[in-house]
Parts: structure tokens; C-alpha cells; sequence
């Protein structure tokens, strides 16, 4: 099944003129991060005037921005009943007390039991997207 796709289109004014293209598209869109826009480039998914512009490209007075974001895949990562002291928790965030040795990722040699198999539990659905994939992400 092929992924959606979203496409944005700008148009650089006086502003935004002479910035890299990774740093103008952080810019234009608020929800894109430099290292997601460095990736959008790589694959072809940020034109200018028609063409994939080089990273090191600097915006130009009236360039056409084209941005194309695929729609978040979803993860292969499942819940977990597993108990978890959580500190604080709203719409947009949850804290919680991490118990000491308790692995935050899975990976090679943890596959389910750590922390974010708790966490997709307790927020079900309502986790947000991000580099394309809609999967948990820690913030200190």
C-alpha cells in the first residue's frame, strides 16, 4: 500500500532569503526539525523551482519551496502492562519515575519489557509522529 502523502508550498520572501535550505524549511514549518529536513532532502522530498537542491543550497528571493511529508508510519512496537510510578501526566506530556535498571528502548537483547512498551500502554493511540514514524521519543 503505497503511504500518503501531505505536499506544502512557499515561496521565500525577504526574510527567509540566504538561509540554508535545511534552516529555512525549520522555519517555514514549525513541525519539522533540521535533521528531519537534512533526511527530506536526502530523499528527495524538499524541492526548489522544481529541482532537489543540494543541502548546502541558500534560499533565494522568490524561490518555490515544495515540501512533501509522508504521512507517520506505524510502529511495530506494542503495548506492555508493565507497572510504572508516573509523576506527572496531560495531553502533551508524561513523566514518569523510571525504575533503575529498567531499559528505555527496545533493542537487540530487549525486545519488550523497557520502558517504552509502559508508556505506548498507558498513552494507547495518542502518541505523536516523528522522523516519519509514529513511535515514542524521551526529552530532558
Amino acid at each position: 500500500m503505497a503511504q500518503e502523502k501531505n505536499k506544502s508550498e512557499y515561496i521565500i520572501q525577504e526574510e527567509n532569503k540566504g538561509l540554508r535550505i535545511d534552516k529555512c524549511i525549520t522555519i517555514l514549518d514549525n513541525e519539522i526539525s533540521r535533521m528531519a529536513a537534512q533526511r527530506m532532502l536526502e530523499e528527495g522530498n524538499i524541492k526548489v523551482n522544481g529541482n532537489t537542491p543540494k543541502p548546502s543550497y541558500k534560499t533565494v528571493l522568490n524561490d518555490k519551496i515544495e515540501i512533501i511529508k509522508s504521512k507517520p508510519k506505524e510502529t511495530s512496537l506494542k503495548g506492555q502492562d508493565i507497572p510504572i510510578d508516573i509523576l506527572y501526566e496531560d495531553k502533551d506530556i508524561i513523566v514518569v519515575n523510571k525504575p533503575k535498571g529498567m531499559v528505555v528502548h527496545p533493542a537487540n537483547g530487549n525486545p519488550d519489557g523497557t520502558l517504552v512498551n509502559a508508556i505506548m500502554n498507558i498513552c494507547k493511540g495518542s502518541l505523536s509522529g516523528i522522523g516519519g514514524e509514529i513511535r515514542p521519543r524521551n526529552c530532558t
